[in-house]
């Protein structure tokens, strides 16, 4: 009996050390795409994802490095390859490719890329990984097409390569059809390295442990993911609440609406009630719409339990079809992230009235991404140097404070995507970044206050002008505050001239004048008067908010005020 104990002991920590061993497996190969990706939105802002799975598609194990959008529709996706390709046409070498919308990660700029792994002739399991490239053809990307047919090219599922041999013909059809050939095409390749490089991790890690397959390491991940999964929800009280947000949407508002029940073996999360789908490129394909949701809910129920196919199972969404969050071929889907960052501050609207003190206040949620397409100026003759580029910036506004925290100034939240580097920025194209600084009072007031939002300002080159493709929100709708907290700042955006620009679209911009953006603050939490007056002062010294907001809205006396100034003044600590 006592070796048959120990035996299983064995195992069971064989195991654990290989599903960590597997984690990082996933996270190398997220690390090599970000070293070998051309286009900026994955090397600077980390704007990918990786994962391992077995050989019926349930992932195992994802990567940190990357986004919950890309990551969770993968696991749905691996359903869609197995089916397309096909178990008896996949052989060592291939490897298989898609941006499809509703089979990928939610829009054409994404390219999803698996790779079967074979293990001394054996198909053992598939390495795969999505990245945002930074053209696609078509429109360009933005909010402005009518159709899926308008915003790029369409890469059916299919293979990239097979036995070892590129697709020649794929990768000329793609040279032919983008702004810039070789970032995408450069892209295509990286993806397909990565995977490469997890499937050689993985075959030394089968080497080291003696395994002829994935087998018994799966079935112990998934077991052990699901069952965890469960405690967690079975501890929850028995409870229905209903949440609603509403954002800007592209020519008029869109209204965001949520059900939730706790069951005792699984969480539904159904949006019924949400807005029809837009006429414009804002639209979610259901595969995004249950990344987001299923992250949120993992982040306030089960946030330790590793992402896997078993830890993502108990959380049931649903959507009925042809709504906004439930968009259907060939609505145009470019910019689902607008729409789709904004779940989980809709569900957390619902959360927060079966578990208190639990869901951060509402932060910026859509990233504050542009793109700049440059070229040489029209109306005047332009310098010989001037050039065509597309640049695209990933940027942040601030996130909603927390029950015991203050929100995190200029941090993505939901998406966890990086702010991009001016300097990295500049390099892509002929762009200047004229400023780009943290946006005093721009977190909402609260006993903890909402994440600052950012300042900036965009040009070109002289000789330059260029098409600024906006892809905000916030704009009428700031984050709202929780338990008594102050909204966030909203989104302000205009040229240097004063003259109004959209919050979404393609506007010119002429040669010589600038974008002035103010991205968005997240929310307080909890009454302003609760806050620590040292916390206020620390926020004064830092230039987090103004004298004036520490006086009138913290309640900070003048002579504090000075005293807290001429510290600064002196520079001493606050």
């Amino acid at each position: 009996m006592t070796q048959t104990k120990n035996h299983a002991r064995s195992n069971t920590v064989a195991n654990q050390v290989m599903w960590n061993r597997l984690i990082s497996v996933v996270e190398e190969q997220a690390q090599a795409l970000v070293r070998t990706a051309f286009s900026t939105s994955v090397r600077e802002a980390g704007d990918l994802s990786a994962g391992v799975y077995n050989v019926a598609g349930d992932m195992l194990a994802q990567a940190v490095t990357g986004t919950p959008g890309h990551v969770n529709s993968m696991a749905d996706s691996m359903h869609h390859f197995i089916r397309r390709i096909g178990y008896d046409n996949m052989f060592e070498g291939d490897v298989y490719i898609t941006n499809d919308p509703w089979e990928g990660t939610g829009h054409l700029h994404d390219i999803t890329v698996f790779t079967p792994s074979f293990h001394r002739g054996q198909l053992v399991g598939f390495f795969g990984c999505t990245a945002h490239v930074v053209d696609i053809g078509g429109r360009g990307f933005g909010a402005d097409a009518n159709s899926v047919y308008e915003e790029g090219l369409y890469i059916p599922i299919m293979k990239f390569a097979e036995r070892g041999e590129v697709n020649r013909s794929l990768v000329q059809i793609v040279r032919g059809n983008v702004r810039e050939p070789d970032q995408v095409v450069g892209d295509m390749y990286a993806l397909a390295t990565c995977n490469e490089i997890g499937h050689r991790r993985l075959v030394d890690m089968m080497t080291e442990f003696g395994l002829d397959d994935l087998v018994g390491i799966s079935q112990f991940i998934l077991e052990n993911s699901r069952r965890a999964t469960l405690e967690c929800i079975a501890a929850l009280p028995r409870k229905q609440a209903s949440g609603s947000m509403t954002i800007d949407g592209y020519s008029q508002p869109v209204e965001l609406r949520v059900a939730l029940e706790f069951l005792e073996d699984r969480v539904t999360c159904d949006f019924a009630g949400t807005s029809g789908p837009d006429k414009k490129g804002i639209n979610v394909p259901m595969v995004y719409t249950k990344a987001y949701a299923c992250y949120a809910l993992k982040c306030a129920i089960a946030p330790d339990i590793p992402n896997n196919a078993a830890s993502l199972a108990p959380f049931e969404i649903s959507a009925p079809e042809n709504t906004i969050l439930n968009a259907v071929h060939p609505a145009p889907v470019a910019l689902r992230h607008v729409i789709g960052h904004m779940i989980p501050d809709t569900v957390y609207d619902a959360l927060d009235k079966m578990l208190p003190d639990r869901v951060p206040a509402e932060g910026a949620g859509t990233l504050c991404n542009f793109q700049v397409s440059l070229r040489p100026r029209t109306d005047a003759e332009a310098p010989a140097d001037a050039r065509r580029a597309e640049v695209l910036t990933f940027n942040s506004g601030g996130s909603g404070a927390r029950p015991q925290a203050d929100g995190m100034n200029a941090t993505a939240f939901p998406s966890g995507v990086m702010t991009m580097p001016v300097e990295a920025t500049e390099h892509t194209g002929p762009i200047v970044i004229w400023r780009k600084e943290l946006r005093p009072d721009s977190g909402g007031a609260g006993r903890f206050r909402g994440g600052l939002g950012q300042y900036m300002e965009v040009g070109a080159r002289e000789g330059h002008e260029f098409d600024f493709s906006a892809m905000f929100d916030r704009v009428d709708h700031p984050a709202r505050g929780r338990q008594g907290g102050q909204d966030g700042a909203p989104t302000t955006i205009e040229r240097d001239d004063g003259a109004p620009m959209k919050g979404k679209g393609k506007q010119f911009v002429p040669a010589g004048r600038r974008v002035r953006l103010a991205f968005p603050g997240g929310a307080g939490y909890g009454a302003p008067e609760q806050r620590d007056p040292a916390l206020v002062g620390r926020d004064l010294a830092r230039g987090y908010i103004s004298a004036e907001t520490a006086r009138d809205v913290y309640g900070l006396g003048e002579d504090q005020i000075a005293e807290i100034n001429a510290a600064v003044v002196r520079g001493e600590a606050v």
